[in-house]
Formats: structure tokens, C-alpha cells, sequence
């Protein structure tokens, strides 16, 4: 029963490999994550869109708020802000919200990437008639 509850876990929480490139370059994991976030800024932000996409949504201008917790040597948690925006020409829409999530990290430096997952946000089936 518990590998069926992990499976669909899995399943339903995005996640995004990012490649550790040869110019990142840190002695400690932290140092190494906070910048890999700032030099990926960009790429989170289209991640985190996938979150917003059924309310119209893109992600910009994302920030690492606070120091990463380490759960182990090279995985644990993080807090980034970010803004949401919403545009649609037909309609002259074009707002601006601020807005955070926690992702889950893990540094993989063998590999050298880092896997980075959102929050479970299970989606709601069609309702039966």
C-alpha cells in the first residue's frame, strides 16, 4: 500500500534537472545552491510557471529568500519569492502579484546537477455524473 502512495506522489509533483556547469564553482553545498539559483533565475521561473499555467500565469524575477535547510549533506529545502503575471491581451489584462513557494532540493555533484521539486499540488479529477 505505501508504494502505491509514492508512486502517485511522484507522479504528481513537478520537478526540474538543472545541469551544475563548469563556471559555478563552490566549496560548501550552500554556497554552490544559492548560486546555481541566482545563475538559473531565469529557468526556475519558467519551472514555477508550470504551477500557474491554468490561471494564466508566468513566473518572473525569482529570489532565493533566506538560508536553504539542510535535511542531509547535499538535499533539504528552500524558499524563493517571485512574481506572478498575468497578461492577456484580448482581455487587457496585465497584472503584477508577489508570491513564494517552498522547492526541495538535491545537490547531485557526481552527476553534477541538482534536482530541484515543487510542492504537491494534486490536481481535481472530473467529477462522474
Amino acid at each position: 500500500m505505501n508504494l502505491w502512495l509514492i508512486w502517485v506522489y511522484l507522479i504528481m509533483q513537478e520537478y526540474w534537472k538543472l545541469n551544475i556547469i563548469d563556471s559555478v564553482s563552490g566549496n560548501d553545498p550552500k554556497s554552490l545552491l544559492l548560486q546555481l539559483m541566482q545563475d538559473n533565475a531565469k529557468n526556475i521561473g519558467i519551472f514555477l510557471s508550470y504551477y500557474f499555467k491554468k490561471q494564466g500565469a508566468v513566473v518572473e524575477n525569482v529570489i532565493v529568500q533566506g538560508d536553504p535547510f539542510f535535511r542531509e549533506e547535499n538535499s533539504g529545502s528552500i524558499r524563493v519569492a517571485f512574481d506572478l503575471i498575468f497578461y492577456n491581451a484580448c482581455l487587457n489584462i496585465h497584472e503584477k502579484e508577489k508570491d513564494q513557494m517552498e522547492l526541495d532540493f538535491d545537490l547531485q555533484i557526481p552527476k553534477s546537477q541538482i534536482i530541484l521539486r515543487g510542492p504537491y499540488w494534486p490536481e481535481r479529477e472530473m467529477d462522474e455524473i
